[in-house]
């Protein structure tokens, strides 16, 4: 099974495919063919993966704590379940050495049940709400350790990432449409060199929150 960050670098490599694909349409079609939607893909795919990317790891390090590989946070213990799953919990709780001689629980499926659960209809795109499931399961300063691993400043990863996010919520939820061109279906412009930057930019940020989280 890949771990998360090797499911990221997979669905990044996806991306990146059709860049090549935008350039072989583009250099044996005219333009009148439009194929700046290949490139608003991109950007829609990306962000999935990043969003995919903190869903799996976040899951994966809570179920670590649960199970004592890694060391509890505030968040962690904060976090809510139903009494059903608690039922659950309290049922299985007996523990068996793994192969390193350390204590585990016996059961975490209800566990794992219940984050994807809690945390299926939520969004980790902005970088608050990455920062909060982060917290899950680490007790990093993300973004400071982050922008210390880009050589950036904070506040400066933090709007690259949400001008980003904003890029493709004008994609999906707007149709892209430039919004000073009313009544038209003028788009907003978009090139491979945009594209490219992008994903150079969410590569950087999930390799960098996998290494400082761990």
């Amino acid at each position: 099974m890949l771990s998360p960050i090797e499911q990221f670098r997979e669905n990044i490599t996806r991306v990146r495919n059709l860049s090549g694909l935008h350039t072989a349409l583009d250099n044996t079609t005219t333009s009148v063919m439009d194929l700046t939607d290949l490139l608003r893909a991109q950007i829609v795919m990306i962000v999935s993966a990043l969003d995919l990317y903190i869903h799996e790891i976040t899951r994966v390090g809570m179920l670590a704590v649960y199970n004592g590989a890694r060391p509890q946070t505030d968040a962690f213990l904060r976090f809510q379940v139903t009494l059903g799953s608690a039922i659950q919990g309290i049922s299985s709780a007996t523990k068996e050495e793994d192969d390193n001689g350390k204590k585990k629980w016996l059961d975490d499926k209800w566990l794992d049940v219940e984050i994807r659960e809690r945390h299926g209809h939520q969004s980790f795109q902005d970088p608050n709400n990455i920062a909060d499931a982060i917290r899950l399961f680490s007790s990093c300063e993300l973004w400071p350790s982050v922008a210390k691993q880009l050589n950036l400043d904070v506040q400066d990863v933090k709007n690259q990432l949400r001008a980003i996010i904003k890029r493709r919520n004008q994609i999906v939820h707007e149709a892209d449409l430039d919004p000073s061109y009313p009544g038209t279906i003028a788009r907003w412009s978009i090139s491979p060199a945009d594209v490219t930057s992008t994903l150079d930019f969410i590569e950087k940020i999930c390799e960098a929150i996998d290494t400082v989280s761990n």
